[in-house]
């Protein structure tokens, strides 16, 4: 039996309401079938590898240069980063009772599949659902892909804070309103609906700053790629800027789009023009970060969802589900 399942109800459930977690459940499949969906794709995959293709011949013309081999340094950190220490960093918070291969080719068909949906959101789907093969209940598996994102979110914000970056007074300010809210509304669901909340152990201080760790060093990660770029057009900012810039940027993740194409991707080079790069290159260098971005979720996630559709027995692609 998998680590951790000896916390779950007898029912088989997270909490004390199996009619709740039921609803539970049924919503979380309503919206991966939505995002799963073949026409949500092919618009996700048309929007996040045009937008980038449409850029790049307008802006890379204009460039000075182009010398494309920081792109590929960048790309070879950055791919380190997400697929081997974000995939370490779920391994050392679940509670799947899998090893570590498992967690990796998990997280890579995990990227692949949010590239493949707006928002990134098939991403964590995914994941709730390899969860749930294994035979964790899904309000349990949706906790623990939170804790993980929310462990990643403050490795983001401390990863800022230790490089000692700072962040446009304004920005600090919406961000702190995002935080009061959502907690606010954390509350408020504990408060009136305590058992929306699956019953869920946190992961020990240890594992904890485990997983912080990580998640800072894969936000270095980002910096490379994003530096990679930028030398590749010709253009370079100190690296406390290019953190400064991708801080900013974050705090427009909330609003969904496609990679490339996203309202995260276009704060991002406005705060690189705010710091000096021209335009051209600013807008080049992040078109080109998000589409060198679909060669590794095509490799690696591609070959991990290849292979277990072989041991499927040539099953249908379990993203037309």
């Amino acid at each position: 039996m998998p680590a951790g399942h000896s916390r779950m109800g007898d029912d088989g459930h997270s909490g004390g309401h199996p009619d709740a977690s039921r609803e539970g459940v049924e919503q979380l499949q309503v919206l991966r079938r939505m995002v799963t969906h073949r026409g949500v794709q092919v618009v996700a995959v048309l929007a996040g590898i045009a937008v980038p293709l449409a850029t790049l011949p307008v802006t890379l013309p204009q460039l000075p240069r182009l010398v494309v081999w920081p792109a590929l340094l960048g790309l070879v950190a950055w791919t380190v980063g997400k697929y081997g220490l974000c995939a370490l960093r779920w391994h050392g918070l679940s509670e799947s009772g899998r090893d570590r291969r498992w967690h990796i080719a998990a997280y890579a068909e995990s990227e692949l599949l949010g590239l493949l949906t707006p928002g990134h959101v098939g991403a964590d789907l995914w994941r709730v659902k390899r969860l749930g093969d294994v035979g964790m209940p899904r309000t349990s598996a949706a906790a623990e892909v939170a804790i993980d994102r929310l462990v990643g979110a403050v490795g983001l914000a401390a990863f800022v804070a230790l490089a000692g970056a700072a962040l446009p007074v304004r920005q600090l300010v919406l961000a702190g309103a995002a935080a009061v809210a959502l907690v606010g509304a954390v509350l408020a669901v504990r408060r009136f609906r305590p058992h929306w909340i699956p019953r869920r152990r946190w992961p020990s201080p240890a594992r904890l700053t485990h997983g912080l760790a990580l998640s800072i060093a894969y936000q270095a990660s980002i910096i490379a790629l994003l530096l990679g770029t930028l030398h590749a057009t010709g253009q370079s900012v100190a690296p406390l800027l290019a953190i400064a810039a991708f801080g900013a940027s974050q705090l427009a993740g909330a609003l969904p789009g496609p990679s490339g194409a996203s309202p995260r991707d276009g704060a991002l080079v406005l705060a690189l023009v705010g710091f000096g790069v021209p335009w051209q290159a600013a807008l080049g260098a992040v078109a080109l970060k998000a589409l060198l971005a679909w060669a590794p979720a095509l490799l690696l996630g591609g070959t991990f969802l290849l292979l277990a559709r072989r041991r499927r027995g040539g099953a249908a692609p379990p993203a037309a589900a």
